[in-house]
């Protein structure tokens, strides 16, 4: 998931205000592991920019034999 850190960073942004180049830093210097990987986790429940990238490709239903419509 690190791979993906430029979408964490921006999905922290826009879904709850966590800006990591600003003065923002400080306070993840005071909170826990645990409080940064809760709001991450939380990124993979919305339709978020992290979410995207690592969900699964949607199965077309198709008739064997025959291309998808």
């Amino acid at each position: 998931m690190l791979a993906h850190w430029r979408l964490i960073e921006a999905d922290l942004h826009s879904e709850y205000g966590i800006d990591l180049d600003a003065d923002d830093r400080a306070v993840l210097r005071c909170r826990s592991w645990r409080w940064l990987e809760v709001r991450i986790t939380g990124l993979l429940s919305a339709d978020t920019r992290l979410y995207r990238a690592l969900a699964p490709e949607p199965e077309l239903p198709g008739v064997p034999g025959m291309p998808p419509q």
